[in-house]
């Protein structure tokens, strides 16, 4: 008794991608040049015609009537037509045959035509075929998930009939169309990828063409223009099975990327991008005056064999089971073809290499030194990057390496200390020796981190100072931002977000550190707002930061530093004006407070003796070296700066130009930039 199949259970258990909805198409024209090469001929060919909105269905019969001027609409199908053997009395049987073993040997899985129904609405064939010494015979029926085979006919044809077979695949459903390529040129270029592996072959392809309207595409052609040289051929073995390689430079015009091409029974199933799998493989590659692009064609009998009906991927195992060893898995033929690969384009890659160590070496030279001592222990293929990679991407390549050894100092760190069982003394000295190097290394990493932030936050305060494109200056709360945030207290914000050594390196050490905050709600004073209101306010000129030194008691010492904008030019006598006078008027209200410690602790003795030093951030304009002049200030060496000591408040007084503070701030650091390549101008 046979089974029964049901057509429409069929097709609701066959997968065909939305992306695939072509694949029906390319199906049909491999069946074709199957046809031709059964029909033994040497001028094999192959039409694609492409169908769109009022054109005829047959464009042998119709074409001519149609004008070359009518637009081209929407694609709603296509016609293939061959000249090969046909749909005799064999392939019919087979036809009509779901899961037909007729083609098993080419890989035929007898389910081609119900792809042409997943992705068009019905399919229509015609067929002129030779019948043995019977003379020629014409065959025509339509096939559809409604009816099935319909509207069969078979007649006797004409004798000057030439033998063709027509098959019009017609109501390609919308939302397979809307995911397709929309013209002729790109249908060429995905069909020739889709049979690629016949051009290649010893004896090539039939003719193939692409007719859209008036257009028409050879294959031969994109061939030729795509291919820069010959393919190259070559066979590896993986747990027993045999893989055919067909190494391909396709032009780089093609827009095409490097991929792996994964075929069964000589048709293309799944591509997979190389991008990021062969370290120098960026961008187009280049053979003398050629750029192109590579592609490595992938077969055998396994692939074959593992093909799933749908031939849109296969049924092979990700990574190795620990079931069955023998089996071979994706992951270990993809490793395998890589390694091959990688072989073919070695010549090619070392420009790219040699490119990529310059970008690497000068970006860690001029811009990320923090990288310079692990270099070394970096595998140099795990830092090949494309040259025209972004300064942003490649910091995070080279500090995802740094996570990496950092981790594995972590891991080494609390063994390396433990001898080893049966581990002689020198093994472990030169193990320890080896740790602590490395971990040298990851400390110089860190300083060399620390010293570059450094050089960026001196450029953008150089920056910062300058005259912008409208003459205006910036304001100063750019400038104390970049000194240390606005409106925080050493509670509030990270060490490093603070950049106090700009002015002192001493002013790195404090128990307590507040920006631009009212002094009553500092804890180391009780000094009240409402003495001082409009000094305490929150406004852009009158913003103090307010430091105490020392985590115990006596020696303390109290820091005011005040800033202004760039350029300002108003300072006159009072503390409304004044900025040397502000910074004395904080520190007097502070002291009257009642100076404690960040714990709440009194300090000891006389408040008003505590030491004061002020720093007044200003350039040097005539009103501000007026009010030096008339505090006494001595000027220094450099002309950049004044200071003074005041007996009354007990204070030392310093003011600071903008330049003097920039060029202080390059000298202190020279020492270190020179070590770590970086340029102080």
């Amino acid at each position: 008794m046979s089974i029964q199949t049901n057509l429409h259970g069929r097709l609701r258990n066959t997968s065909l991608p939305t992306s695939n909805g072509m694949l029906p198409v390319y199906e049909a024209v491999s069946n074709a040049i199957h046809a031709i090469e059964d029909a033994k001929i040497q001028n094999g060919e192959i039409t694609v015609q492409i169908n769109r909105d009022g054109q005829a269905t047959f464009p042998y019969e119709q074409a001519s009537k149609r004008s070359v001027q009518d637009a081209k609409g929407e694609i709603i199908g296509f016609t293939i037509t061959d000249n090969g053997i046909g749909f005799n009395e064999e392939n019919m049987k087979s036809f009509l045959t779901l899961d037909s073993e007729y083609k098993a040997e080419r890989g035929g899985r007898g389910v081609g035509r119900l792809l042409w129904l997943k992705a068009f609405e019905r399919a229509t064939v015609e067929s002129v075929y030779q019948d043995g010494e019977n003379g020629k015979k014409k065959r025509t029926f339509a096939f559809n998930d409604k009816n099935g085979i319909s509207k069969q006919t078979s007649e006797d044809a004409a004798k000057k009939e030439p033998r063709r077979t027509q098959v019009c695949l017609s109501g390609f459903k919308e939302k397979f169309r809307a995911a397709s390529p929309k013209t002729a040129r790109v249908i060429a270029n995905h069909l020739l990828e889709h049979c690629l592996w016949y051009f290649v072959r010893q004896g090539g392809a039939p003719t193939i063409k692409v007719v859209d309207d008036d257009e028409t595409i050879s294959l031969d052609d994109v061939y030729e223009e795509q291919m820069v040289a010959a393919a190259t051929n070559e066979s590896i073995d993986l747990k027993g099975e045999k893989f055919d390689l067909i190494h391909i430079k396709i032009s780089a015009s093609s827009a095409r990327g490097h991929n792996i091409a994964y075929c069964a029974s000589n048709r293309l199933v799944t591509q997979e991008s190389l991008k990021g799998k062969i370290p120098g493989l960026f961008g187009n590659l280049r053979d003398g005056e050629t750029t192109f692009v590579y592609e490595c064609y992938v077969s055998s009998p396994v692939l074959d064999e593992r093909v799933r009906a749908e031939r849109t991927s296969f049924d092979i195992d990700e990574e190795p089971t620990m079931f069955d060893s023998e089996e071979v898995s994706q992951k270990e033929i993809r490793e395998a073809v890589i390694g091959r690969a990688t072989a073919f384009l070695s010549i090619y890659l070392e420009e790219k290499r040699r490119l990529s160590e310059e970008r690497v070496s000068k970006f860690v030279a001029q811009k990320a030194p923090r990288y310079r001592p692990i270099l070394p222990r970096i595998p140099k293929d795990q830092i090949v990057v494309d040259p025209d990679i972004s300064d942003k991407e490649l910091d995070l390549v080279l500090h995802k390496q740094l996570a990496e050894i950092e981790r594995q100092l972590l891991s080494e760190g609390h063994d390396v200390l433990q001898p080893q069982p049966q581990e002689s003394f020198p093994d472990y000295k030169a193990r320890v020796s080896k740790y602590l190097q490395k971990a040298e290394d990851i400390k110089r990493s860190d300083l060399a981190n620390y010293v570059t932030h450094r050089r960026v936050i001196i450029d953008l305060l150089a920056a910062a100072i300058l005259r912008q494109d409208d003459g205006s200056y910036a304001r100063e709360d750019l400038i104390h931002t970049l000194i240390m945030p606005m409106r925080k207290d050493s509670n509030e914000t990270h060490f490093e977000t603070c950049n106090l050594w700009l002015i002192d390196e001493r002013l790195a050490f404090h128990d307590y550190l507040a920006s631009d905050k009212p002094l009553s709600s500092s804890p180391i004073t009780g000094a009240s707002e409402t003495k001082e209101p409009d000094i305490l306010a929150l406004n852009a000129f009158d913003n103090p930061m307010l430091v105490t030194e020392g985590q115990g008691l006596p020696p303390a010492a109290l820091i005011v530093v005040e800033l202004k904008r760039p350029m300002r030019n108003d300072a006159a006598q009072g503390e409304q004006k004044d900025p040397i006078e502000q910074a004395l008027g904080y520190l007097d209200r502070i002291r009257q407070g009642k100076v404690q410690t960040a714990n709440g602790r009194l300090i000891p003795g006389d408040n008003m003796n505590i030491p004061g030093f002020c720093y007044v951030l200003c350039d040097l304009t005539p009103t501000v070296v007026q009010r030096c002049k008339m505090h006494d200030a001595i000027r220094t060496s450099d002309g950049l700066g004044y200071f003074f000591y005041n007996k009354t408040y007990g204070a030392y007084v310093e003011v600071i130009s903008f330049d003097r503070l920039v060029k202080a701030a390059k000298e202190r650091n020279k020492a270190f930039f020179d070590k770590l390549g970086l340029p102080t101008t």
